[in-house]
């Protein structure tokens, strides 16, 4: 019999040089010298690039329906698929291929098509929780003989760094996904679902925040100032999670202490931002330019709220400013500062009627969620004007 990709751990000269066993497909999957499998595989491994080797699996999978070497030719066809970047074939294909035994290859590669196509569904969500048992599986193999023990000691270091890797790689995947699943409660399914498959993961403050965004999503605004309050003292230096909390707190006037020390310490944070390897000024700026907006934004909502009633809004006025120049790269948020800052100068003791209007028909016109009710506020601001 043969392996679909022969070991280095077969001998122990070439140990050290062979591939980790999270780096090789179809785990387990035997196949027999001079059968289809073994022509299959002769093709494919020969095969000078992507369409040839989608070609053997074609051939094979048209006259060999039946052969239980399926799942490990539907795991070929998603590693083939990844090349071409059809993430949708590639999901297809590994789903597929779950039906046999999923093995860490496997399961990467289907996250990195679910990643990119942005898919969350219970299949993409089971396979990322499948991860850490399939890794700790394949992480743990089996000592040759005459293997000395400082290369057996290297290896095993490697091995568990490659593992570590992996894990890494498939949380972030998960807290990607996450992002795109709309049902409240099946987010917390899955968060309760990571928080078992990955009891030891470092990242708590991302599952905590994410616990927050479900209960948001679900209005159980108990649970979720408790998540939020657990996100930040899991990880305190977060800036995004320090300023949706902050957020969160002054448009709905609780916790504004808490609020403005969430604020200002994401200031702080957002405007001493380290640019990303691989980002441009562009891109870095755009995205510190939203934190800082961000920020600012609660900050106004602070001021706005500590003195609404005396009419002295001036604090928050700037705020809303200075947000509204920071949040122009997102539609969202700017359209929602400079809706109310055209309410603020509304709320001045006498109200500033051409600067509200100035505010409320920039608001109007960006497509976000605040455009009708700007639109609303500005004609009854030109009506006032009118008289």
């Amino acid at each position: 019999m043969r392996s679909l990709f022969l070991s280095a751990l077969l001998a122990g000269a070439l140990l050290m040089a062979g591939p980790l066993p999270a780096q090789q497909v179809c785990v387990g999957t035997p196949y027999v010298i001079n059968t289809p499998e073994d022509e299959l595989m002769l093709a494919y491994n020969g095969a000078e690039n992507v369409q040839e080797q989608i070609a053997a699996l074609d051939k094979f999978a048209q006259e060999h329906a039946d052969s239980r070497f399926m799942p490990c030719v539907h795991e070929l066809y998603t590693i083939a698929y990844l090349k071409q970047n059809d993430y949708a074939k590639a999901i297809a294909e590994g789903e597929k291929a779950l039906a046999g035994r999923p093995d860490v290859m496997l399961l990467m590669n289907l996250a990195r098509a679910y990643v990119a196509t942005g898919t969350a569904t219970d299949t993409a969500f089971g396979a990322i929780l499948q991860a850490p048992a399939a890794i700790q599986s394949e992480a743990k193999p089996s000592r040759p003989p005459n293997v000395s023990d400082d290369e057996w000691k290297k290896y095993l270091d490697e091995t568990a760094q490659q593992a570590k890797e992996w894990r890494g790689y498939m949380e972030y995947a998960f807290f990607q996904m996450i992002q795109h699943e709309p049902d409240g409660n099946k987010r917390l399914k899955w968060l309760d679902g990571f928080a078992q498959a990955y009891p030891d993961s470092p990242n708590q403050g991302q599952l905590n925040f994410n616990y927050y965004l479900a209960y948001k999503m679900l209005n159980d605004v108990a649970k979720a100032d408790e998540y939020g309050e657990k996100a930040v003292a899991s990880d305190p230096n977060n800036v995004v999670t320090l300023s949706v909390i902050a957020d969160d707190y002054a448009t709905r006037n609780v916790n504004l202490e808490k609020a403005e020390e969430y604020a200002k310490k994401a200031l702080e944070l957002a405007a001493s931002m380290k640019k990303a390897e691989g980002m441009t000024d562009e891109q870095f700026k755009a995205q510190q330019d939203s934190q800082l907006g961000l920020a600012h934004l609660a900050l106004g909502f602070i001021a706005f709220q500590r003195n609404s009633k005396t009419k002295k809004v001036g604090p928050a006025i700037d705020e809303f400013k200075t947000a509204s120049d920071l949040l122009t790269s997102n539609p969202t948020p700017e359209g929602r500062a400079l809706y109310y800052l055209g309410f603020a100068y509304e709320s001045l003791y006498p109200a500033n009627h051409k600067a509200a209007l100035d505010a409320f028909s920039r608001s109007a016109a960006l497509a976000s969620p605040w455009q009708a009710q700007a639109a609303d506020l500005l004609e009854k601001v030109k009506k006032v004007l009118a008289r």
